[in-house]
């Protein structure tokens, strides 16, 4: 008995020990990962000025690059097939600084990639009046009796008073929302400002892209105009055919077919046509390659007088505001930096807005 008792006695003892040892590994390990995470927060708070000067000089990168593509005398257009979208060049990149550009830059320690988007490809948001909204949501498949509620609900939003237009939003309506806001009554500065909008659900806002896009929960919480969980499809988004910053002319050589077709007389064979006509290698008589003025939509068959002085009036060859998105790297530290550049003149460039995200 005295020795069962002993074996009993050790038997617990060992167990007890086995706890103890597992208990300290357990912490030892939630000490260890603290503290790497811990010096992990430390390498990137020192890194951090750093990312922002790396974010500042691919911002003056892309503005160089700008210029150089809006003074080369051969080239007098902005499109997609050209080194600053992207694209593999036009004459101007065959010789000199275009054609050296590096599409990751680096910098020090440190190094970023860039990228430069054209808002005038779309739509002003501002300047859009009633028809052009509403041939956007038709373009969309927006229903018809669905229409003038949202058209004139932007149109409140934008306007400077707080008269209600018909089957309109102002701001009485908005204050009786949980939380309460005011109607902007002034030019959109962001996009995103249309899901403050009544009527405007993320799935008119994004599109095909509704399903893929970043919830955003005070948004949803703002404006409960609509559920993520069932919703209409569109062929389209509002996201992809307007913008807030813009010269308020769209580029032929840039803009998508959905966003021609916003421009009165241009029907989808008229806009696909123009998309078209635009590719190929550049062609010193203007027959192929991208517009060099916007009377060259004439050689476009499906381009008649009256459509042509249409496009004239709401069209343009040349961009003059951009979206830059830079993406900096110091070590593991990484950052995407945004910018707003505007070009008023050729050898003119403007940094409007500088932001970053995490």
């Amino acid at each position: 008995m005295r020795v069962r008792r002993h074996t009993d006695e050790r038997g617990i003892a060992l167990i007890i020990v086995m706890i103890s040892i597992f208990v300290l590994t357990m912490l030892a390990a939630g000490f260890a990962y603290s503290m790497k995470v811990e010096t992990m927060l430390a390498r990137h708070a020192s890194n951090d000025a750093a990312l922002q000067w790396l974010g500042r000089s691919g911002v003056e990168y892309c503005r160089w690059i700008l210029v150089l593509q809006a003074t080369c005398p051969a080239e007098p257009y902005d499109s997609l097939n050209q080194s600053w979208a992207g694209g593999a060049g036009g004459p101007c990149s065959t010789n000199g600084p275009l054609a050296e550009l590096e599409q990751e830059v680096h910098l020090g320690q440190g190094s970023f990639t860039w990228k430069i988007t054209d808002l005038d490809a779309k739509a002003n948001i501002n300047t859009a009046g009633e028809g052009m909204l509403e041939k956007a949501l038709m373009l969309m498949g927006v229903d018809a009796a669905e229409m003038t509620p949202i058209v004139n609900s932007i149109l409140d939003w934008i306007d400077p008073d707080d008269q209600t237009r018909i089957e309109g939003t102002e701001s009485d309506y908005y204050e009786r929302q949980r939380p309460p806001y005011q109607a902007k009554n002034g030019p959109i500065d962001d996009i995103s400002e249309l899901l403050f909008i009544k009527g405007v659900t993320p799935y008119l806002y994004w599109g095909p892209a509704s399903s893929n896009s970043p919830p955003n929960p005070m948004l949803e919480k703002l404006n409960p105009f609509g559920s993520r969980d069932q919703g209409p499809s569109y062929q389209v988004g509002l996201v992809d055919l307007f913008t807030p910053i813009s010269s308020g002319k769209i580029n032929i050589n840039t803009a998508s077919a959905e966003v021609l077709q916003l421009i009165p007389g241009v029907d989808p064979i008229i806009a696909e046509a123009i998309v078209a006509g635009r590719q190929g290698e550049f062609d010193p008589t203007g027959l192929t390659g991208p517009y060099r003025t916007v009377a060259e939509v004439r050689r476009i068959p499906e381009v008649n007088m009256l459509v042509q002085r249409q496009i004239e009036q709401f069209c343009d060859v040349r961009s003059r505001a951009f979206r830059v998105e830079i993406n900096a790297r110091i070590g593991g530290s990484s950052r995407t930096f945004y910018a707003i550049v505007v070009r008023p003149t050729p050898r003119e460039t403007q940094v409007i807005n500088f932001y970053w995200k995490y």
